[in-house]
């Protein structure tokens, strides 16, 4: 389905189920697909809104775009439903996730929010950014993905190496690589946002996993630090990846979250 945002934008989202909305935002590296698990199990119980981001469409006619334009695709969709959303966000999606929190907090009536790139001090990418992108016009988006695979996600350099030469081999995630740039450089523009995130009313559960990288831990406690209805909570034995993994979970922790009255 789709509507249409503020700049005129088509904004592409899977709604499935009914009830009380549950609005999904998906992390990097993906074309609207990935929660498609996660967004079947809510399903059985709540109306599941699920964007495709504008930063990974595939026909790359929306980029580049700033974390501003995908909030204001968030809104827009929220507020075509009538009633305010819950809302999920992974990753990057995590940051969008925060920033509508901020944004419309009266859109929303909670939020579970796993593992989100915020710039907490330095760039996330800076120097390492660069090289990517001269890396992707050199046509080598392998080397690309290599390198922020290593440098900002922090995986070992033969586990980036692998995971950069992985994505070069699939043309989907290939075809995305310039979206998760663009999303990089869209972050670090958005910068440090925590007196932001300070003010927000919305309640909300800031989720990690103790395998990830221990950077998203710290982004974790540094924004759990100063969100005033934010409860910090570790999945054990879990990583990034969760979401994927382990569906069940992850639905039944934004089940624990939701308003005992939509259940």
């Amino acid at each position: 389905m789709t509507i249409t945002a503020p700049d005129g934008t088509d904004v592409q989202f899977h709604d499935e189920g009914t009830g009380h909305p549950i609005v999904l935002l998906h992390p990097g590296l993906d074309d609207g697909t990935r929660d498609h698990k996660l967004a079947a199990r809510l399903a059985r119980k709540f109306r599941v809104i699920r964007l495709h981001r504008r930063q990974y469409r595939l026909d790359l006619t929306t980029l580049p775009c700033t974390i501003d334009q995908e909030v204001d695709d968030v809104l827009a969709v929220v507020r075509s439903l009538d009633e305010p959303a819950f809302l999920y966000g992974h990753s990057d999606g995590g940051v969008v996730a925060l920033e509508a929190l901020a944004a419309s907090p009266s859109s929303f009536t909670g939020a579970v929010v796993f593992e989100p790139a915020a710039v907490i001090g330095p760039p996330l990418g800076g120097e390492i950014l660069a090289q990517a992108q001269a890396a992707l016009k050199a046509g080598s988006p392998g080397r690309a993905m290599a390198l922020f695979f290593h440098q900002t996600v922090g995986l070992p350099p033969w586990q980036a190496r692998l995971a950069g030469a992985a994505v070069a081999l699939v043309p989907k995630y290939r075809r995305l690589v310039p979206g998760q740039l663009n999303s990089l450089a869209a972050l670090d523009e958005l910068g440090v946002r925590l007196d932001v995130y300070a003010r927000v009313p919305v309640p909300t559960v800031l989720l990690g996993g103790d395998r990830s990288p221990v950077h998203l831990a710290e982004r974790l406690d540094a924004i759990a630090a100063v969100m005033p209805h934010a409860t910090r909570v570790t999945m054990r034995g879990r990583d990034h990846g969760a979401d994927l993994k382990y569906p069940d979970e992850i639905a039944a922790i934004i089940e624990a979250q939701v308003d005992p009255t939509w259940l």
